[in-house]
């Protein structure tokens, strides 16, 4: 009876491995322990570890931050530019593997605009509220803030067609522009083709379902991304089966998760523009597309350019990317495949992407 009790005790401490058939019990009581964590563990899991950061301008739900470097390295500061359709904090996940702490700990001063979660009130906002009344003053705001001379656009999914339609109409000094997973060219679309041919063809018009609920839900746009990207949502759960013994993948699986499933509303005018005026119309590629008055032509833009797909990305795939290329004035301009999905950041113990670790020091203006 003693044997079996320190089998147990062993058991639950973890700290010697029982193993019974070839079985490791103890691995397999963690593995098991940590998949129905996630459906048992009552306490709230860590919110995301957040990188030092400081809100130095605010506009509606909109929050432009900061992420202070120690040893600076380089004069031109990064401003960052997340899509509309789920929260940033993936960009600052977890320790370790965190975007932000990797520009952060590798000497680059660091600017979010998060554009926050809107509300009823803001169904009106459009997409020219986000590129002059958020994106520019953001960008003049964290110039000023920095003292820098010239600044980096780094735009990830739908925030990159905003860093790209803000850097062709823009007065500021814009040094670089990254885009990342970004969709361009709308003319392409493998996937929801069908309901692109109708919106096209006029037989399916969303401008009155969209008035009709003003600020589209969340759980509709989680329902217009798992469409495409996972319409049978089981595969995350067996790959936290296959390592939930290790605790560290779990908390990382869990805040991923998390964030997975927090998509959040959209303003109306802004999906009615985007409808109209980028899938519809393709008016950014085309020429065509105006902001304020400001006809948006992407050969005004002269930054240097890097643009990033992932070749198993079926959200925005590479053909959505790549022809902004041949559009640009940029003399210095450069493209990447990455191996992975929509949300690869391949970070690993806060070093630069490998995509970025020469190409931008280069370009950032080293003191």
């Amino acid at each position: 009876m003693k044997k079996k009790n320190d089998h147990l005790n062993s058991l639950k401490s973890g700290t010697t491995d029982f193993e019974i058939a070839n079985i490791n019990v103890t691995k397999e009581y963690l593995r098991w322990k940590g998949f129905f964590s996630h459906w048992t563990d009552n306490e709230l899991i860590l919110m995301q570890q957040h990188t030092q950061r400081e809100a130095i301008w605010k506009k509606n739900k909109a929050t432009l931050w900061h992420y202070p470097t120690s040893q600076k390295k380089y004069k031109t500061p990064l401003f960052l530019i997340y899509s509309l359709v789920n929260q940033p904090f993936i960009l600052d996940l977890l320790s370790g593997e965190s975007v932000i702490q990797s520009f952060v700990e590798n000497g680059f001063d660091v600017y979010l605009m998060d554009f926050g979660i809107p509300r009823d009130e803001d169904s009106d906002i459009t997409v020219d509220h986000y590129i002059v009344d958020y994106i520019q003053r953001g960008v003049i705001r964290a110039l000023h803030h920095s003292k820098a001379k010239k600044i980096s656009i780094v735009g990830y999914c739908l925030g990159g067609t905003f860093a790209a339609v803000y850097t062709a109409i823009s007065n500021e000094p814009i040094e670089n522009l990254i885009l990342m997973v970004t969709p361009i060219d709308f003319q392409y679309f493998p996937s929801y083709n069908q309901w692109v041919k109708a919106i096209r063809t006029g037989s399916l018009n969303v401008d009155d379902f969209i008035d009709a609920y003003g600020i589209i839900p969340a759980e509709f746009v989680k329902f217009g991304v798992r469409l495409l990207t996972s319409p049978v949502y089981v595969s995350q759960y067996l790959s936290l089966l296959n390592r939930s013994y290790d605790p560290n993948y779990v908390l990382r699986w869990r805040l991923f998760n998390k964030w997975t499933n927090e998509h959040i509303p959209f303003a109306g005018g802004a999906m009615k523009q985007l409808i109209n005026d980028f899938v519809k119309d393709n008016k950014l590629i085309k020429g065509e597309l105006m902001v304020r008055d400001k006809k948006v032509d992407l050969r005004d833009i002269k930054a240097n350019l890097l643009v990033v797909s992932s070749n198993l990305d079926y959200l925005v795939p590479k053909e959505q990317s790549m022809p902004i290329l041949d559009l640009v004035s940029s003399q210095d301009k450069s493209y990447k495949l990455l191996q992975g999905g929509h949300t690869t950041l391949n970070v690993k113990d806060n070093k630069l992407p490998d995509y970025l670790e020469e190409w931008l020091p280069q370009r950032a203006d080293p003191l």
